[in-house]
C-alpha cells in the first residue's frame, strides 16, 4: 500500500502529523514545527528524503517506496536529554523483535542491526533558545525495501529481506511510534536504561573510538561507552563512531 497522507492518519489515528511526499529532512522539517510550537509525540514522515542526515553529517538519498523516514518532536526535561538517543535504537529494536526478526542488537551508541547488518540508524537533535532546551527532534531512518549497491548489501539489511514477506510502511511506522510512546514517559528510569543495555552488541568487542582503541567493557547511565585499554586503563567515551577491530 502506498504511503500517503490517509494510510497514516487511518493507522497512528489523532497524532499530529506532517506528510511530506519528498522532502529534503523530515529532522529540518520537525525543527521547524518544533520552533513554532509543536507538541510533543507529533511526528514529521516522508517517503522521499532528498538529503537526509546521519551522524558527522553525513548525507543521504531515501527514494520514494523503501524506507521510513520519521522524526519524531520530544520536550523531555533537560536531564533526559542523553536518553533520547537510547529511545530511538531501543524502539526500532523492539519493532525488529516484534516482526520475528533474528539477530536484532545495537552497536553502540544507537545503530540498529539484525545479524549485524544495520538495518536503521538513529539521528537525535536537541534544540535550545540561548540556555533553555527547547525540544529534542529524534529521526530514524529504517529501512524496508532498499535497493543497496553491491558494497552496502554486505553492511545492510531490509526489514522485509529479514522477515521474507512484504510489510506496509504506514503499520511499521505505528508500531515504532506504539513502542516510542511506551518508552518516552520513562526515558530516565532504570528499565530504560536495561533495556537498551542488554541489546548492545557492542560490549565484548574490540573497538576503535574516538582515538581510543581497547575492550568496550560496559556502559554507564548516562550513556558512556567505558572502553579498556591495552595498559589496563579504562577510558569514558561519551559519544563516537565505533569501528569494530
Amino acid at each position: 500500500m502506498t504511503l500517503n497522507a490517509g494510510t497514516l492518519a487511518a493507522a497512528l489515528g489523532p497524532r499530529p502529523l506532517r506528510f511530506f511526499p519528498a522532502t529534503d529532512s523530515t529532522n529540518d522539517d520537525a525543527a521547524a514545527w518544533l520552533r513554532a510550537g509543536a507538541p510533543a509525540g507529533a511526528v514529521v514522515i516522508a517517503d522521499e528524503q532528498r538529503a537526509g542526515r546521519g551522524r558527522l553529517g553525513r548525507v543521504w538519498h531515501t527514494p520514494p517506496g523503501v524506507a521510513l523516514a520519521v522524526s519524531l518532536i520530544l520536550r523531555p526535561p533537560p536531564a533526559a536529554l542523553h536518553r533520547v538517543s537510547m529511545l530511538g535504537g531501543l524502539a526500532v529494536a523492539e519493532l525488529c523483535e516484534g516482526l520475528g526478526l533474528p539477530g536484532v542488537g545495537i552497536k553502540y551508541p544507537n545503530d540498529v542491526q539484525l545479524n549485524g547488518r544495520k538495518v536503521c540508524g538513529v539521528l537525535p537533535e536537541a534544540h535550545w533558545q540561548d540556555d533553555r532546551l527547547i525540544g529534542v527532534v529524534l529521526g530514524m531512518g529504517v529501512n524496508v525495501r532498499v535497493p543497496f549497491t553491491p558494497d552496502l548489501a554486505q553492511t545492510a539489511v531490509n526489514l522485509e529481506d529479514a522477515a521474507q514477506r512484504p510489510l506496509e510502511q504506514a503499520a511499521l511506522i505505528a508500531a515504532l511510534l506504539a513502542r516510542l510512546d511506551a518508552w518516552s514517559h520513562r526515558l530516565l528510569s532504570e528499565e530504560l536504561f536495561q533495556a537498551w543495555q542488554r541489546r548492545l552488541t557492542t560490549i565484548g568487542q574490540t573497538v576503535s573510538i574516538e582515538g581510543v582503541q581497547g575492550v568496550a567493557i560496559g556502559v554507564e547511565a548516562d550513556g558512556a561507552l567505558l572502553v579498556q585499554t591495552a595498559a589496563g586503563r579504562v577510558e569514558r567515551i561519551i559519544a563516537g563512531d565505533v569501528i569494530l577491530l
